[in-house]
C-alpha cells in the first residue's frame, strides 16, 4: 500500500519545492531589504505616480488596485530599475492596449 498524503507533507514553515528556506529566513531578508516586498509593480507606481498615462485618470489608495503596469516592449522580464521601459495604465486602458492587435488583425482578415 502507498504513503498516504500525510507522510508526504512539508514540515511547517518550508515551501514547497526543494529549497531549503524557512518562512523565518523569508521575513529575515524581507528585513534586511535584500527582496523586493512588491516588486516592480510598487516600482512602477512610486516612479510613474497614481495615474494611468493613457486616459489620465487618478487614483487613491482605496483604488489603486486598478492600476496595472503595462510593460512598453511587451516583454514583461525587462525591467530595468528607472522603470523606463513601464507606464501604468488602468485595467481598462490596459485591456484595451492588448485587444487592439486582435481586433486589428480580425478586422483586416479578407473574406473568402
Amino acid at each position: 500500500m502507498g504513503q498516504g498524503w500525510e507522510s508526504r507533507r512539508r514540515p511547517p514553515g518550508r515551501p514547497p519545492g526543494n529549497s531549503e528556506k524557512t518562512a523565518a529566513d523569508f521575513v529575515e531578508e524581507l528585513r534586511a531589504g535584500k527582496v523586493s516586498r512588491g516588486g516592480y509593480r510598487e516600482e512602477s507606481l512610486r516612479i510613474h505616480g497614481l495615474i494611468c498615462a493613457k486616459c489620465g485618470r487618478e487614483f487613491d489608495g482605496k483604488s489603486r488596485h486598478l492600476l496595472t503596469v503595462h510593460h512598453r516592449d511587451g516583454d514583461h522580464h525587462n525591467n530595468p530599475p528607472d522603470g523606463s521601459n513601464w507606464e501604468n495604465l488602468c485595467v481598462y486602458c490596459h485591456e484595451d492596449e492588448h485587444s487592439r492587435g486582435r481586433l486589428g488583425t480580425y478586422l483586416s482578415r479578407e473574406e473568402d
